[in-house]
């Protein structure tokens, strides 16, 4: 069966088609569990990753969709949202079980429970971005208006950051260590 056909892809396929986009979900060879090996499978930049990230706020679930080259700034979370408290990571049976998507294939649309969401306004550098759709080997293509408009997110410039050089340097290092081995297992 085609990753296309799990329930939780199709309830992303359903989102886009309700909001009125069209169906772009697409199944990956290779894994886009993190926004290094979607922009790899992609074939696009690092920022044009959404990377859904879910917290808690005094214990109501929240969503920040931020650029796969950026660090989400979780001290400005609450206030981007027009919230109080404090910002903690939930367990990730907790995201599973307010999203119903397992980590690595959160998508920000087709959720169990809608979720205030705040998007990383460096989104909009990018004339196409790309985010979860349900699965670590499915994406969809959208903008950032667009992912805006279906999620009801609220656009800011203060919840992420550029990653840091030294960041950037571990991302690297990390991709091409896993191409290496990926070549090495193939080889054998």
């Amino acid at each position: 069966m085609s990753l296309l056909e799990r329930d939780a892809v199709k309830k992303v396929r359903q989102a886009l088609t309700d909001a009125g986009q069209a169906d772009s979900v697409v199944e990956l060879a290779e894994s886009a569990r993190s926004a290094e090996d979607a922009a790899a499978s992609v074939g696009c930049e690092l920022g044009a990753i959404v990377k859904s990230l879910v917290f808690t706020i005094e214990r109501r679930f929240v969503m920040a969709l931020v650029a796969g080259d950026h660090r989400c700034i979780e001290d400005n979370l609450s206030a981007a949202l027009n919230m109080q408290g404090s910002v903690k990571r939930p367990q990730a049976s907790e995201v599973k079980g307010i999203t119903g998507f397992t980590i690595g294939g959160v998508a920000p649309i087709g959720l169990s429970h809608p979720l205030p969401m705040v998007i990383d306004r460096s989104l909009k550098r990018f004339e196409t971005i790309y985010a979860a759709a349900g699965h670590p080997h499915c994406v969809f293509a959208t903008t950032a208006a667009s992912l805006s408009r279906m999620t009801g997110g609220i656009i800011s410039a203060s919840i992420a950051e550029p990653l840091n050089p030294d960041d950037m340097a571990a991302v690297a290092l990390k991709t091409s260590r896993t191409f290496a081995s990926g070549r090495e297992k193939r080889q054998e």
